[in-house]
Protein backbone atom coordinates (compact mmCIF):
# COMPACT_ATOMS: atom_id res chain seq x y z
CA UNK A 1 0.00 0.00 0.00
CA UNK A 2 2.77 2.82 0.97
CA UNK A 3 4.77 1.79 -2.22
CA UNK A 4 1.30 2.30 -4.39
CA UNK A 5 0.58 6.07 -2.49
CA UNK A 6 4.26 6.80 -3.13
CA UNK A 7 4.53 6.06 -6.92
CA UNK A 8 1.11 7.78 -7.11
CA UNK A 9 -0.55 9.46 -3.98
CA UNK A 10 -3.32 10.71 -6.32
CA UNK A 11 -4.50 7.38 -5.74
CA UNK A 12 -7.23 6.96 -3.30
CA UNK A 13 -6.99 4.05 -0.31
CA UNK A 14 -9.97 1.87 -1.63
CA UNK A 15 -8.40 1.69 -5.45
CA UNK A 16 -4.73 1.38 -3.84
CA UNK A 17 -6.29 -1.75 -1.35
CA UNK A 18 -7.86 -3.11 -4.88
CA UNK A 19 -5.20 -3.35 -6.57
CA UNK A 20 -2.85 -4.47 -4.20
CA UNK A 21 -4.85 -7.38 -3.31
CA UNK A 22 -5.56 -8.61 -6.96
CA UNK A 23 -2.25 -8.67 -8.05
CA UNK A 24 -1.03 -10.37 -5.03
CA UNK A 25 -3.94 -12.82 -5.99
CA UNK A 26 -2.33 -13.40 -8.86
CA UNK A 27 0.79 -13.75 -7.72
CA UNK A 28 -0.09 -16.35 -5.24
CA UNK A 29 -1.24 -18.29 -7.96
CA UNK A 30 1.63 -18.10 -10.10
CA UNK A 31 3.85 -19.75 -7.63
CA UNK A 32 1.50 -22.19 -6.81
CA UNK A 33 1.01 -23.44 -10.52
CA UNK A 34 4.85 -23.41 -10.65
CA UNK A 35 6.16 -26.52 -9.04
CA UNK A 36 9.59 -26.83 -9.97
CA UNK A 37 10.17 -23.02 -9.30
CA UNK A 38 10.55 -20.98 -12.92
CA UNK A 39 9.28 -18.30 -11.57
CA UNK A 40 11.88 -15.60 -10.39
CA UNK A 41 10.33 -14.96 -7.02
CA UNK A 42 12.38 -11.80 -6.86
CA UNK A 43 11.79 -10.02 -10.32
CA UNK A 44 7.80 -10.99 -9.56
CA UNK A 45 7.59 -8.95 -6.09
CA UNK A 46 9.68 -6.09 -7.42
CA UNK A 47 6.91 -5.82 -10.31
CA UNK A 48 3.64 -6.14 -7.54
CA UNK A 49 3.76 -2.23 -6.67
CA UNK A 50 3.80 -0.90 -10.46
CA UNK A 51 1.34 -3.66 -11.41
CA UNK A 52 -1.05 -2.98 -8.23
CA UNK A 53 -1.04 0.87 -9.16
CA UNK A 54 -2.32 0.43 -12.53
CA UNK A 55 -4.74 -1.99 -11.28
CA UNK A 56 -5.83 0.74 -9.09
CA UNK A 57 -5.72 3.92 -11.57
CA UNK A 58 -8.05 1.39 -13.98
CA UNK A 59 -10.57 1.53 -11.05
CA UNK A 60 -10.58 5.03 -10.97
CA UNK A 61 -11.20 8.18 -13.11
CA UNK A 62 -15.16 6.85 -14.18
CA UNK A 63 -16.26 4.52 -16.36
CA UNK A 64 -16.97 4.69 -19.40
CA UNK A 65 -13.97 7.29 -20.15
CA UNK A 66 -14.61 10.05 -23.17
CA UNK A 67 -12.08 8.76 -25.62
CA UNK A 68 -11.31 10.57 -29.44
CA UNK A 69 -12.78 8.54 -32.21
CA UNK A 70 -10.55 8.66 -35.03
CA UNK A 71 -11.56 5.64 -36.28
CA UNK A 72 -13.60 7.41 -38.86
CA UNK A 73 -16.93 4.54 -37.82
CA UNK A 74 -19.08 6.44 -36.62
CA UNK A 75 -21.59 4.19 -34.69
CA UNK A 76 -18.56 2.04 -33.42
CA UNK A 77 -19.86 -0.15 -30.65
CA UNK A 78 -17.03 -0.10 -28.76
CA UNK A 79 -17.16 3.55 -28.42
CA UNK A 80 -20.65 3.59 -27.50
CA UNK A 81 -22.04 3.65 -30.44
CA UNK A 82 -23.78 7.51 -31.35
CA UNK A 83 -22.28 10.42 -29.50
CA UNK A 84 -25.84 12.31 -28.02
CA UNK A 85 -26.13 16.12 -29.13
CA UNK A 86 -25.13 19.03 -26.57
CA UNK A 87 -28.69 19.75 -26.27
CA UNK A 88 -29.54 15.87 -25.58
CA UNK A 89 -26.92 15.47 -23.24
CA UNK A 90 -28.02 18.81 -21.16
CA UNK A 91 -31.59 17.70 -20.92
CA UNK A 92 -30.07 14.16 -20.00
CA UNK A 93 -28.19 15.93 -17.19
CA UNK A 94 -31.16 18.44 -16.39
CA UNK A 95 -33.03 15.23 -15.59
CA UNK A 96 -30.75 13.72 -13.73
CA UNK A 97 -30.11 17.00 -11.44
CA UNK A 98 -33.58 17.41 -10.41
CA UNK A 99 -37.55 16.10 -9.77
CA UNK A 100 -39.38 15.46 -12.89
CA UNK A 101 -42.97 14.95 -14.24
CA UNK A 102 -41.72 11.55 -15.10
CA UNK A 103 -45.46 9.91 -14.20
CA UNK A 104 -47.31 13.34 -13.13
CA UNK A 105 -49.87 15.22 -15.25
CA UNK A 106 -49.53 18.17 -14.03
CA UNK A 107 -52.54 19.27 -15.07
CA UNK A 108 -54.97 16.85 -13.10
CA UNK A 109 -52.31 16.11 -10.92
CA UNK A 110 -52.75 12.44 -11.35
CA UNK A 111 -50.47 9.38 -12.17
CA UNK A 112 -49.35 10.54 -15.77
CA UNK A 113 -47.40 7.75 -18.81
CA UNK A 114 -43.92 8.31 -18.93
CA UNK A 115 -43.95 7.34 -22.70
CA UNK A 116 -46.74 9.23 -23.51
CA UNK A 117 -44.49 12.30 -24.97
CA UNK A 118 -42.37 10.12 -26.95
CA UNK A 119 -44.54 8.16 -28.39
CA UNK A 120 -46.20 11.23 -29.62
CA UNK A 121 -43.70 12.55 -31.48
CA UNK A 122 -42.77 8.90 -33.03
CA UNK A 123 -46.39 9.17 -34.37
CA UNK A 124 -45.56 12.56 -35.66
CA UNK A 125 -42.45 11.62 -37.33
CA UNK A 126 -43.47 8.08 -38.78
CA UNK A 127 -47.24 8.18 -39.50
CA UNK A 128 -47.58 5.11 -37.80
CA UNK A 129 -50.67 4.20 -36.03
CA UNK A 130 -48.84 3.53 -32.57
CA UNK A 131 -45.62 3.42 -31.24
CA UNK A 132 -43.43 2.33 -28.73
CA UNK A 133 -40.08 2.76 -26.68
CA UNK A 134 -38.07 0.51 -24.81
CA UNK A 135 -34.70 0.11 -23.37
CA UNK A 136 -32.60 -1.39 -26.67
CA UNK A 137 -33.49 -3.19 -29.65
CA UNK A 138 -33.16 -6.40 -28.30
CA UNK A 139 -35.82 -5.70 -25.92
CA UNK A 140 -37.97 -4.47 -28.20
CA UNK A 141 -37.46 -7.77 -30.25
CA UNK A 142 -38.26 -10.03 -27.05
CA UNK A 143 -41.17 -8.09 -26.27
CA UNK A 144 -42.63 -8.50 -30.20
CA UNK A 145 -42.29 -11.34 -30.08
CA UNK A 146 -43.61 -13.03 -26.75
CA UNK A 147 -46.47 -10.35 -26.98
CA UNK A 148 -46.99 -11.97 -30.67
CA UNK A 149 -46.55 -15.39 -30.62
CA UNK A 150 -45.01 -16.78 -27.39
CA UNK A 151 -45.88 -20.56 -27.80
CA UNK A 152 -46.35 -20.60 -31.48
CA UNK A 153 -44.47 -20.69 -34.15
CA UNK A 154 -42.32 -17.78 -35.87
CA UNK A 155 -41.29 -18.36 -39.52
CA UNK A 156 -37.99 -16.60 -40.48
CA UNK A 157 -35.55 -17.29 -43.38
CA UNK A 158 -32.34 -19.14 -42.61
CA UNK A 159 -30.33 -16.42 -44.36
CA UNK A 160 -31.52 -14.12 -41.46
CA UNK A 161 -30.94 -16.17 -37.99
CA UNK A 162 -27.97 -13.74 -37.81
CA UNK A 163 -25.70 -13.11 -34.57
CA UNK A 164 -24.01 -9.47 -33.61
CA UNK A 165 -22.04 -8.42 -31.13
CA UNK A 166 -21.75 -9.98 -27.82
CA UNK A 167 -22.85 -13.31 -28.66
CA UNK A 168 -26.40 -11.96 -29.28
CA UNK A 169 -28.32 -14.50 -31.60
CA UNK A 170 -31.45 -14.08 -33.08
CA UNK A 171 -32.48 -17.68 -32.41
CA UNK A 172 -31.20 -17.70 -28.96
CA UNK A 173 -33.88 -14.40 -28.28
CA UNK A 174 -36.78 -16.35 -29.91
CA UNK A 175 -35.98 -19.17 -27.48
CA UNK A 176 -36.28 -16.88 -24.58
CA UNK A 177 -39.54 -15.58 -25.90
CA UNK A 178 -40.95 -18.55 -26.10
CA UNK A 179 -41.72 -18.96 -29.27
CA UNK A 180 -41.23 -22.40 -32.42
CA UNK A 181 -39.25 -21.48 -34.77
CA UNK A 182 -39.17 -22.45 -38.12
CA UNK A 183 -36.55 -21.92 -40.71
CA UNK A 184 -37.12 -21.60 -44.33
CA UNK A 185 -35.47 -21.20 -47.64
CA UNK A 186 -31.26 -21.48 -47.64
CA UNK A 187 -28.70 -19.54 -46.10
CA UNK A 188 -28.37 -17.82 -49.85
CA UNK A 189 -31.58 -17.86 -50.92
CA UNK A 190 -34.93 -18.06 -49.79
CA UNK A 191 -38.34 -16.91 -51.76
CA UNK A 192 -41.37 -16.24 -50.56
CA UNK A 193 -43.19 -19.63 -51.41
CA UNK A 194 -41.01 -20.99 -48.85
CA UNK A 195 -42.84 -18.41 -46.02
CA UNK A 196 -46.20 -19.42 -47.45
CA UNK A 197 -45.38 -23.16 -47.51
CA UNK A 198 -44.23 -23.13 -43.91
CA UNK A 199 -47.34 -21.60 -42.95
CA UNK A 200 -49.14 -24.09 -40.74
CA UNK A 201 -52.75 -23.62 -38.24
CA UNK A 202 -50.05 -22.96 -34.94
CA UNK A 203 -47.97 -19.77 -37.16
CA UNK A 204 -48.51 -17.08 -35.00
CA UNK A 205 -45.80 -14.15 -37.02
CA UNK A 206 -43.78 -13.88 -40.25
CA UNK A 207 -40.71 -12.05 -39.16
CA UNK A 208 -37.66 -10.08 -41.56
CA UNK A 209 -34.13 -9.46 -39.62
CA UNK A 210 -31.95 -7.06 -41.53
CA UNK A 211 -28.77 -8.41 -41.63
CA UNK A 212 -26.97 -5.87 -39.39
CA UNK A 213 -22.82 -6.89 -40.01
CA UNK A 214 -22.26 -8.82 -42.92
CA UNK A 215 -23.73 -9.30 -46.40
CA UNK A 216 -24.45 -12.36 -48.67
CA UNK A 217 -23.49 -12.26 -52.32
CA UNK A 218 -23.77 -14.03 -55.43
CA UNK A 219 -25.89 -16.82 -56.18
CA UNK A 220 -28.44 -14.90 -53.82
CA UNK A 221 -32.16 -14.71 -53.48
CA UNK A 222 -34.85 -13.17 -50.66
CA UNK A 223 -38.26 -12.48 -50.28
CA UNK A 224 -39.09 -8.90 -49.73
CA UNK A 225 -41.25 -7.43 -47.11
CA UNK A 226 -43.60 -6.71 -49.85
CA UNK A 227 -44.05 -10.15 -50.44
CA UNK A 228 -44.37 -11.11 -47.13
CA UNK A 229 -46.65 -8.56 -45.89
CA UNK A 230 -48.90 -9.90 -49.02
CA UNK A 231 -48.74 -13.31 -47.38
CA UNK A 232 -49.04 -12.80 -44.02
CA UNK A 233 -52.76 -10.45 -45.01
CA UNK A 234 -53.68 -13.22 -46.72
CA UNK A 235 -53.41 -16.10 -44.01
CA UNK A 236 -53.97 -13.37 -41.14
CA UNK A 237 -51.07 -13.48 -39.71
CA UNK A 238 -48.70 -9.84 -38.46
CA UNK A 239 -45.07 -9.21 -40.20
CA UNK A 240 -42.39 -7.86 -37.48
CA UNK A 241 -39.51 -6.43 -39.28
CA UNK A 242 -36.61 -6.26 -37.33
CA UNK A 243 -34.84 -3.43 -38.53
CA UNK A 244 -31.61 -3.16 -36.74
CA UNK A 245 -30.52 0.16 -37.57
CA UNK A 246 -32.96 2.91 -39.10
CA UNK A 247 -33.36 6.69 -39.76
CA UNK A 248 -36.38 8.79 -39.37
CA UNK A 249 -35.08 10.82 -42.29
CA UNK A 250 -34.95 9.41 -45.93
CA UNK A 251 -31.53 9.55 -46.71
CA UNK A 252 -31.78 7.48 -50.13
CA UNK A 253 -31.05 10.35 -52.52
CA UNK A 254 -27.69 10.90 -50.63
CA UNK A 255 -26.66 8.11 -51.79
CA UNK A 256 -27.90 5.59 -48.55
CA UNK A 257 -29.72 2.59 -48.96
CA UNK A 258 -33.31 2.67 -49.36
CA UNK A 259 -34.49 0.76 -46.54
CA UNK A 260 -32.70 2.34 -43.49
CA UNK A 261 -35.94 4.71 -43.52
CA UNK A 262 -38.13 3.15 -41.06
CA UNK A 263 -41.24 4.70 -41.64
CA UNK A 264 -41.79 3.49 -45.20
CA UNK A 265 -41.11 0.17 -44.02
CA UNK A 266 -44.82 0.11 -42.06
CA UNK A 267 -45.63 1.69 -46.08
CA UNK A 268 -44.26 -1.47 -48.02
CA UNK A 269 -47.03 -3.54 -45.19
CA UNK A 270 -45.07 -4.12 -41.88
CA UNK A 271 -47.20 -4.72 -39.26
CA UNK A 272 -44.61 -3.70 -36.71
CA UNK A 273 -40.97 -2.46 -36.98
CA UNK A 274 -38.19 -2.50 -34.66
CA UNK A 275 -34.90 -0.41 -34.57
CA UNK A 276 -32.17 1.05 -32.46
CA UNK A 277 -32.42 4.71 -31.01
CA UNK A 278 -28.33 4.78 -30.40
CA UNK A 279 -27.60 3.82 -34.20
CA UNK A 280 -28.98 5.72 -36.91
CA UNK A 281 -30.95 7.68 -35.31
CA UNK A 282 -28.53 9.35 -33.38
CA UNK A 283 -30.31 9.39 -29.73
CA UNK A 284 -29.53 7.58 -26.39
CA UNK A 285 -29.56 3.74 -26.16
CA UNK A 286 -33.34 2.95 -27.06
CA UNK A 287 -35.29 0.15 -28.96
CA UNK A 288 -38.11 2.09 -31.04
CA UNK A 289 -41.33 0.17 -32.41
CA UNK A 290 -43.34 1.12 -34.73
CA UNK A 291 -46.60 -0.39 -36.01
CA UNK A 292 -50.38 -0.91 -36.20
CA UNK A 293 -52.40 0.05 -33.19
CA UNK A 294 -53.26 -3.62 -32.41
CA UNK A 295 -49.75 -5.14 -32.22
CA UNK A 296 -48.53 -2.10 -30.16
CA UNK A 297 -51.41 -2.03 -27.65
CA UNK A 298 -50.92 -5.62 -26.78
CA UNK A 299 -46.59 -5.23 -26.48
CA UNK A 300 -47.67 -1.97 -24.39
CA UNK A 301 -50.01 -4.15 -22.15
CA UNK A 302 -47.01 -7.12 -21.77
CA UNK A 303 -46.51 -7.53 -18.44
CA UNK A 304 -42.90 -7.48 -19.58
CA UNK A 305 -43.29 -3.85 -21.00
CA UNK A 306 -41.96 -2.45 -17.89
CA UNK A 307 -39.23 -5.01 -17.08
CA UNK A 308 -37.59 -3.40 -20.55
CA UNK A 309 -38.99 0.12 -20.15
CA UNK A 310 -36.94 3.62 -20.61
CA UNK A 311 -35.42 5.44 -17.18
CA UNK A 312 -35.78 8.77 -17.22
CA UNK A 313 -32.09 9.91 -18.59
CA UNK A 314 -33.17 8.02 -21.83
CA UNK A 315 -36.32 9.30 -22.26
CA UNK A 316 -35.23 13.36 -21.91
CA UNK A 317 -32.01 12.24 -24.81
CA UNK A 318 -34.69 10.47 -26.83
CA UNK A 319 -37.48 13.02 -26.28
CA UNK A 320 -35.13 16.23 -26.81
CA UNK A 321 -33.72 14.00 -30.32
CA UNK A 322 -37.11 13.36 -31.65
CA UNK A 323 -37.46 17.30 -31.44
CA UNK A 324 -34.87 18.10 -33.49
CA UNK A 325 -36.16 15.94 -35.82
CA UNK A 326 -39.51 17.71 -35.88
CA UNK A 327 -37.96 20.90 -35.72
CA UNK A 328 -35.77 20.24 -38.76
CA UNK A 329 -32.66 20.37 -37.02
CA UNK A 330 -31.40 17.07 -36.99
CA UNK A 331 -28.59 16.82 -39.80
CA UNK A 332 -26.79 20.20 -37.93
CA UNK A 333 -27.00 19.85 -34.66
CA UNK A 334 -27.24 15.31 -33.99
CA UNK A 335 -23.60 14.15 -34.71
CA UNK A 336 -24.17 11.06 -36.40
CA UNK A 337 -25.96 12.39 -39.02
CA UNK A 338 -23.86 15.47 -39.35
CA UNK A 339 -21.06 12.96 -39.80
CA UNK A 340 -22.50 10.70 -41.98
CA UNK A 341 -23.41 13.81 -44.68
CA UNK A 342 -20.43 15.57 -44.08
CA UNK A 343 -19.11 16.68 -47.53
CA UNK A 344 -16.23 15.44 -49.32
CA UNK A 345 -14.25 18.50 -49.86
CA UNK A 346 -14.78 19.58 -46.28
CA UNK A 347 -12.77 16.82 -44.66
CA UNK A 348 -10.15 17.20 -46.76
CA UNK A 349 -10.31 20.53 -45.62
CA UNK A 350 -10.31 19.36 -42.36
CA UNK A 351 -7.89 16.28 -42.43
CA UNK A 352 -5.42 19.19 -44.19
CA UNK A 353 -5.43 21.47 -41.33
CA UNK A 354 -4.83 18.55 -39.03
CA UNK A 355 -1.98 17.18 -40.77
CA UNK A 356 -0.84 21.09 -40.73
CA UNK A 357 -1.06 21.37 -37.45
CA UNK A 358 0.64 18.01 -36.11
CA UNK A 359 3.64 18.88 -38.43
CA UNK A 360 4.38 22.03 -37.10
CA UNK A 361 4.99 20.05 -33.40
CA UNK A 362 8.62 19.16 -32.58
CA UNK A 363 7.80 15.70 -31.60
CA UNK A 364 6.66 14.98 -35.16
CA UNK A 365 10.42 15.42 -36.72
CA UNK A 366 10.83 11.72 -36.48
CA UNK A 367 7.30 11.21 -38.14
CA UNK A 368 5.89 11.33 -41.75
CA UNK A 369 2.20 12.72 -41.39
CA UNK A 370 0.38 12.98 -44.62
CA UNK A 371 -2.92 13.37 -45.59
CA UNK A 372 -5.38 10.72 -48.13
CA UNK A 373 -8.12 9.92 -49.33
CA UNK A 374 -9.99 6.68 -47.65
CA UNK A 375 -12.64 4.43 -46.93
CA UNK A 376 -14.54 3.80 -44.05
CA UNK A 377 -17.40 2.28 -42.75
CA UNK A 378 -20.40 3.20 -40.27
CA UNK A 379 -20.29 0.72 -38.09
CA UNK A 380 -22.80 -0.45 -35.26
CA UNK A 381 -24.35 -3.00 -37.09
CA UNK A 382 -25.51 -0.91 -39.66
CA UNK A 383 -25.50 -0.94 -43.21
CA UNK A 384 -22.80 -3.63 -44.16
CA UNK A 385 -20.65 -3.63 -46.70
CA UNK A 386 -21.85 0.25 -47.10
CA UNK A 387 -18.50 2.75 -47.44
CA UNK A 388 -18.18 6.31 -46.46
CA UNK A 389 -15.96 7.66 -48.68
CA UNK A 390 -13.21 10.01 -46.41
CA UNK A 391 -10.36 11.73 -45.75
CA UNK A 392 -7.45 10.62 -43.24
CA UNK A 393 -4.19 11.50 -41.73
CA UNK A 394 -1.85 9.16 -41.80
CA UNK A 395 1.61 9.06 -39.59
CA UNK A 396 4.62 7.16 -40.30
CA UNK A 397 7.48 6.40 -37.73
CA UNK A 398 10.60 4.30 -36.65
CA UNK A 399 8.96 2.24 -34.55
CA UNK A 400 6.31 -0.27 -35.23
CA UNK A 401 2.64 1.35 -35.90
CA UNK A 402 0.26 -0.92 -33.32
CA UNK A 403 3.22 0.97 -30.55
CA UNK A 404 2.15 4.35 -31.58
CA UNK A 405 -1.65 3.14 -31.49
CA UNK A 406 -1.08 1.71 -27.76
CA UNK A 407 0.17 5.16 -27.04
CA UNK A 408 -2.60 7.03 -28.13
CA UNK A 409 -4.86 4.61 -26.46
CA UNK A 410 -2.83 5.14 -23.11
CA UNK A 411 -2.81 8.76 -23.23
CA UNK A 412 -3.97 10.46 -20.42
CA UNK A 413 -7.05 11.28 -22.97
CA UNK A 414 -7.47 8.46 -24.91
CA UNK A 415 -7.23 8.13 -28.95
CA UNK A 416 -8.63 5.79 -30.58
CA UNK A 417 -6.80 5.58 -34.50
CA UNK A 418 -6.40 2.61 -37.24
CA UNK A 419 -3.14 0.85 -38.17
CA UNK A 420 -3.25 -0.15 -41.51
CA UNK A 421 -0.39 -0.64 -43.99
CA UNK A 422 2.30 0.70 -41.71
CA UNK A 423 1.39 3.31 -40.58
CA UNK A 424 -1.78 4.97 -38.32
CA UNK A 425 -4.19 6.08 -39.55
CA UNK A 426 -6.48 9.26 -38.09
CA UNK A 427 -10.05 9.72 -39.75
CA UNK A 428 -11.61 12.78 -39.41
CA UNK A 429 -14.92 12.37 -39.88
CA UNK A 430 -15.84 11.41 -36.62
CA UNK A 431 -13.97 13.99 -34.72
CA UNK A 432 -15.94 16.12 -32.12
CA UNK A 433 -15.03 19.69 -31.11
CA UNK A 434 -12.20 20.00 -29.89
CA UNK A 435 -10.52 16.50 -30.37
CA UNK A 436 -8.08 17.93 -32.37
CA UNK A 437 -6.49 19.60 -29.29
CA UNK A 438 -6.29 16.28 -27.71
CA UNK A 439 -4.53 14.54 -30.64
CA UNK A 440 -2.32 17.66 -30.78
CA UNK A 441 -1.61 16.91 -26.82
CA UNK A 442 -1.51 12.78 -26.88
CA UNK A 443 1.07 12.39 -29.89
CA UNK A 444 3.22 15.06 -27.80
CA UNK A 445 3.50 12.70 -25.20
CA UNK A 446 4.33 9.16 -27.46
Amino acid sequence: MAAIAQSDPSLPGWAALAGSRRVLDEARGQLASDPVGESDPVALLADLAPRAAEVARSLTGGHPRRVVNATGIPLHTNLGRAPLAPGAAAAVAAAAAGYSDLELDLATGRRGNRLEPICAKLELLTNAEATLAVNNNASALLLALDTLARGREVIVSRGELVEIGGSFRVPDIMARAGVDLVEVGTTNRTRAADYANAIGPNTALLLKVHRSNFEVRGFVEEASLTELAEIGAAHEIPVLEDLGSGTLIDLSERGFPTEIFAPARLGLGADAVCFSGDKLLGGPQAGILLGSQPEIDAMRRNPLARAVRLDKLSLAGLDWTLEAYLDGRAETEIPVLRQLLTPLAELEDRARALAERLAKHPASQRREITVAPDRGFVGGGSLPGFELDSWVVTIRESNHPDQLAESLRRAAKPVLARVRDGVVVLDVRTLLAGDEDIIEQALATC
